[in-house]
């Protein structure tokens, strides 16, 4: 690991001065990513700004949205009544990420900026395009089994690591982000980058930009959601395939959908023509074969990964399949 320095923020104005005064400063929260990164001599931030005393912690109702602080734990977000009640597809793609003690230390924010895992990103003795560009893929021809299906070029075949992620891309979660003159916001479908050319750019933060919060908009059908995720193990691993769903149905019939891909793609996938074909459709299997189909559209395996287009298939099948019962 690099030496760095260290300093605290009391504010979201003082966070901002203080990683605007170096280049390559970074913040830090709960640091169950960036201080992995380190010690992996992947990220050799000069400083970290601890931004722990900020006020960035709620989780509340904010007219027709629920909003989400930056800061708050996974562990408070998966246990607090509004997020079981309204969209338990949150609270249960955090219950299924990482481990207890990683929830109670991670922040939301730190969360959905996580890197990837692939083992080519963090072994610095090999070729990533992500990590230093022009270098190439070790993961296309290599160890690519745990690697994306969509939203791959041929620069760069990672793939996203965050649960939660996938259900907020879901439910059209919107970034709010702080910088040097004011704040903007960025919907999640539009915050993560597929990998292209320039798979070094992974969002669309800009550098020395703060993010303050998510906010989830009110869905009248958010309380019919649930996540499913297929893993190597039961515990305290990352996903293989997983989805995000929300399901609208009356009377035996479909009114709408939500469903997202996790453990697939490069980013976390919104499967739009898989919710098209579902509006409308009787609320039955061969419904959800179909939109499971359109999901894993243009899907192309390396080799070793070819089996997660399958099994994406059928965990897309039953999570609809839970949330229709």
């Amino acid at each position: 690991m690099n030496p760095f320095a260290f300093a605290r923020a009391d504010s979201v104005a003082s966070a901002l001065t203080a990683v605007h005064r170096t280049p390559h400063a970074q913040f830090i929260a709960g640091g169950t990513n960036i201080l992995d990164l380190m010690k992996d001599d992947v990220e050799h931030p000069p400083i970290l700004i601890d931004i722990n005393a900020l006020p960035l912690r709620a989780i509340e109702q904010r007219g027709d949205q629920l909003f989400i602080g930056a800061l708050a734990r996974m562990s408070d977000i998966a246990a607090h009544p509004l997020v079981q009640s309204a969209f338990p597809v949150i609270s249960i793609a955090l219950e299924e990420s990482a481990s207890p003690q990683l929830r109670n230390m991670a922040s939301i924010g730190g969360n959905v900026l996580q890197r990837t895992r692939c083992p080519y990103f963090r072994d610095t003795a090999t070729p990533c395009n992500k990590r230093n560009p022009g270098s190439g893929c070790g993961a296309i021809g290599g160890f690519n089994r745990m690697q994306a299906v969509l939203g791959t070029s041929d620069r760069c075949i990672a793939t996203h690591a965050s649960d939660v992620a996938v259900a907020f891309t879901a439910l059209d979660a919107v970034v709010h982000i702080a910088h040097g003159s004011g704040t903007r916001t960025v919907p999640l479908t539009e915050f993560y980058r597929e990998p292209g050319t320039t798979p070094q750019v992974e969002n669309a933060l800009a550098p020395g930009e703060l993010i303050v919060g998510l906010a989830i908009p009110e869905l009248a059908y958010g309380a019919h959601s649930t996540y499913v995720k297929a893993r190597d193990r039961a515990q305290y691993e990352f996903a293989l395939a997983s989805a995000a769903v929300a399901l609208d149905v009356q009377g035996g019939t479909i009114r709408a959908a939500r469903i997202a891909l996790g453990g697939v793609a490069t980013v976390p996938w919104r499967a739009r023509q898989a919710e098209a074909l579902l509006a409308g459709a009787p609320a039955t299997r061969a419904s959800y074969e179909r939109a499971a189909e359109a999901a894993l559209h243009g899907a192309r395996g390396q080799g070793q990964n070819d089996f997660k287009i399958p099994l994406a298939k059928r965990v897309v099948v039953r999570a609809l399949e839970m949330v229709s019962a």
